[in-house]
């Protein structure tokens, strides 16, 4: 049951692409390209792209979305893919790669290997999620609260949207699910069979 249930997981990869910053009307062009043929592939679910804010090192972060990790592998085994990677060169300084579980994929630190363990249970990610976040909120509040007070509201939230988010990214997220490790993901147990 546990195999077929992580067979059907969905996975995510995201990547990072940092580009030339004379050639970055090329890689749109191409970014757009290789999106679109990714979207004819099997067990495609999306893919998102977090664009550069900074010109002299153009890094782009994409999302991308399968089903499930065979269809992933698929794609990047597939003859469209590795077409499209050998033009990637000309325009990409630096590349990497990384395959999640579906899920808090950006929060949640995964025990290793990750391909033998499915995700812990919704609840858990919520109970998990109130813990980090309710704190974090407090804290922004009192540390804060004082420079806000003269802002726009909707610039104010912003701000500690920022700062929660930053903190719940690392450390406070890392930590907490390292701490809860093994409630967050229980040892499989097995039987021991007794001989006769």
């Amino acid at each position: 049951m546990k195999e077929i249930q992580q067979r059907t997981d969905a996975i995510t990869l995201v990547i990072s692409e940092v580009v030339e910053p004379d050639r970055l009307q090329e890689y749109e062009v191409w970014a757009k390209g290789i999106n679109q043929a990714v979207q004819q592939a099997e067990g495609f679910l999306g893919v998102d792209v977090i664009r550069p804010r900074d010109h002299d090192y153009p890094e782009y972060v994409v999302i991308v979305k399968f089903d499930h990790y065979q269809h992933l592998r698929q794609w990047l085994t597939s003859s469209t893919y590795q077409a499209w990677m050998a033009e990637a060169h000309k325009f990409i300084s630096v590349r990497s790669q990384q395959e999640l579980p579906n899920g808090l994929e950006l929060w949640f630190t995964l025990p290793q290997p990750t391909q033998q363990r499915s995700q812990p249970p919704f609840y858990k990610q919520v109970i998990v999620g109130v813990l980090a976040v309710y704190p974090l909120i407090l804290l922004a509040n009192a540390v804060l609260g004082p420079w806000l007070n003269g802002l726009h509201p909707l610039l104010g939230l912003l701000i500690s949207v920022i700062f929660v988010s930053t903190l719940l990214t690392y450390p406070v997220m890392p930590w907490l699910t390292k701490l809860l490790n093994t409630w967050l993901y229980p040892p499989t147990q097995k039987r021991s069979k007794r001989s006769h």
